[in-house]
C-alpha cells in the first residue's frame, strides 16, 4: 500500500486543523455492512455525494483512509469560486447548445455550499467577495471579457470592475493593475465545511468509518468494498479520492496527478493594517497560470498560498518558499509572525477537465479538480448523484471526454507536467 495511504491525522502545522470545530472520531470499520451506496474518500467530493444521496433517501457508507477532510479539503486557501477547469473544451466537443447548461453548472456549487451553510448551521466563517487580480494589460482585457460576460448572462449577483486605482485602494498594493470583484465568490473553512457537511450527513443515516483504507473493490453486481477489518458490500461505489488514491489502477492510472499547493499564515494582523491591505474581506487570486492566493481568517491572519509544485518534490521549508512572494506584495509585512506553514497535493489531469467516469457500470470515480476544489467537488458530487439515480445528462458531458495518459511511472508523469509549467511560468514573465 503507497505510504501516502496509510492512516494519518490531519497536519498539526495547519492553521484549519488548529482552529477546528469538532474532532472527528468516527469508528473503523471491522465486519460485513450492506448499503445501497459505498463511497471511498471523505473529502469534499464523498462528503458532498453522500449528503446529496442521503437527501434524497439513499442508504449510505463513507469510508475514509485517515480523517474526514485530511486531504486537499482540510487544507487548500478556502476560497469558494465559481467554475470548473476546462469548460471551454467541453463546450467545444458538445456544441454551442450546452453553453447556457454549462454556465449555470459553474455556480452551482456556490449555491450548493451557501444553502447546506444555511439549512444545517455550519459554522464555516463563510464571507462573500471574491477579486480576481490582473498584473499585465492582457489580464485586464481578460476581466474586462468576463464582466461582458456576466452582462451578457444577466448575473443576478453584484460584481465590480476595478481600474488600477481602484485595486490598489482596496487591496493597499501597487503590483495590481486591475480586479474583477464577484460577490457570489467568497471564502471559507474548508476542514470545517467538510467536517460540518459529514456531521449533517452522518445525522441523516450515512454510516461514516474514519482510519479504513480500502484495499480494494470486488467487482460484480454488488460490490464489494474491502479494507484490513472489514467490507461494504453495495449496489454502486463512488471512488472520490483524488490525489491521494491509488485504486482501480487498470482503469485510473496515469490519469490524475498529484501537485504541491502550501500556505502559510500569519498572526492576527492589527485593524490599521486590515484596513489597508483588505478593507473588504476578500478573497484574493491573481490571473497568471502559476497563481498566488489570499484571505484574511476569521481571526484577521493573512493566509498566503502559491508556489504549486508540479514536480512531486515538497518543499525543505514552506515559509520559506512563500514568505517572499508574500513580501512582493505586502512589503509592510515584513515583521509580522508566522504562525502557520502547510500544504499537501491536489488532483491535476492533463486537460485539465475533471475526470468523470465509471467503471463496469456500477463503479462511479470523479476526480482531478486542478485547484477549483471547493466549488467544483460539489458540483460534481451532485452529478454523481444524479447519474446514480438515472439521470445522466450532465455526468456524461464530463464522461465523454478523453483523457490523455502519460505512459509509464507517476513520476514520469509528473516530471513532464513538471516541464510543461515552466513554459506557463516563463509565460506568466511575459
Amino acid at each position: 500500500m503507497n505510504k501516502r495511504y496509510q492512516k494519518q491525522e490531519h497536519p498539526q502545522t495547519s492553521y484549519y486543523a488548529a482552529t477546528v470545530n469538532e474532532i472527528t472520531d468516527y469508528p473503523e470499520l471491522e465486519g460485513s455492512i450492506s448499503v445501497d451506496i459505498c463511497i471511498v474518500g471523505a473529502g469534499f467530493t464523498g462528503v458532498a455525494t453522500a449528503l446529496t444521496l442521503a437527501e434524497r433517501g439513499y442508504s449510505v457508507a463513507l469510508v475514509e483512509a485517515n480523517r474526514v477532510g485530511w486531504g486537499a479539503s482540510g487544507r487548500n486557501g478556502g476560497q469558494l469560486i465559481n467554475g470548473i477547469t476546462g469548460l471551454a473544451k467541453v463546450q467545444k466537443q458538445h456544441g454551442d447548445g450546452v453553453a447556457d447548461m454549462l454556465w449555470d453548472l459553474r455556480w452551482r456549487g456556490n449555491d450548493i455550499v451557501h444553502e447546506r451553510v444555511a439549512k444545517y448551521g455550519i459554522e464555516c466563517d463563510l464571507k462573500k467577495g471574491f477579486v480576481e487580480t490582473a498584473l499585465k494589460p492582457r489580464q485586464v482585457k481578460e476581466l474586462e471579457e468576463y464582466a461582458d460576460e456576466l452582462e451578457k448572462h444577466h448575473h443576478p449577483h453584484p460584481y465590480e470592475l476595478w481600474d488600477r486605482e481602484k485595486t490598489r485602494k482596496m487591496l493597499g498594493t501597487d503590483v495590481y493593475i486591475g480586479g474583477l470583484v464577484s460577490y457570489h465568490d467568497g471564502h471559507l473553512h474548508p476542514l470545517n465545511l467538510c467536517i460540518g457537511e459529514a456531521r449533517s450527513a452522518h445525522e441523516l443515516g450515512v454510516k461514516i468509518f474514519e482510519q479504513s483504507p480500502v484495499t480494494g473493490i470486488q467487482h460484480g453486481a454488488r460490490p464489494k468494498v474491502k479494507t484490513g477489518k472489514g467490507q461494504v458490500e453495495a449496489d454502486c461505489v463512488v471512488l472520490a479520492g483524488n490525489a491521494y488514491h491509488r485504486l482501480e489502477s487498470k482503469h485510473l492510472s496515469n490519469l490524475t496527478f498529484p501537485a504541491g499547493s502550501y500556505i502559510i499564515g500569519t498572526e492576527p494582523l492589527p485593524e490599521q493594517i486590515v484596513a489597508e491591505i483588505n478593507p473588504l474581506d476578500l478573497a484574493v487570486c491573481d490571473l497568471n497560470h502559476i497563481v498566488d492566493y489570499f484571505r484574511l481568517s476569521a481571526d484577521k491572519r493573512l493566509l498566503y498560498g502559491g508556489r504549486c509544485n508540479y514536480s512531486g518534490r515538497e518543499p525543505s521549508s514552506i515559509k520559506a518558499a512563500i514568505l517572499p512572494r508574500m513580501l512582493d506584495i505586502y512589503p509592510q509585512l515584513k515583521d509580522v509572525r508566522i504562525d502557520y506553514e502547510w500544504g499537501g497535493m491536489i488532483g491535476i489531469v492533463l486537460n485539465r477537465i475533471p475526470a468523470l467516469g465509471r467503471i463496469n457500470g456500477n463503479v462511479y470515480y470523479c476526480q482531478g479538480y486542478s485547484g477549483h476544489g471547493v466549488n467544483a467537488t460539489h458540483i460534481m458530487g451532485e452529478l454523481v448523484a444524479d447519474a446514480i439515480g438515472g439521470t445522466m445528462e450532465k455526468f456524461d458531458l464530463f464522461a465523454d471526454m478523453k483523457h490523455f495518459r502519460i505512459p509509464g511511472s507517476q513520476w514520469m508523469g509528473n516530471q513532464i507536467i513538471a516541464l510543461g509549467m515552466l513554459y506557463f511560468r516563463l509565460k506568466d514573465r511575459l
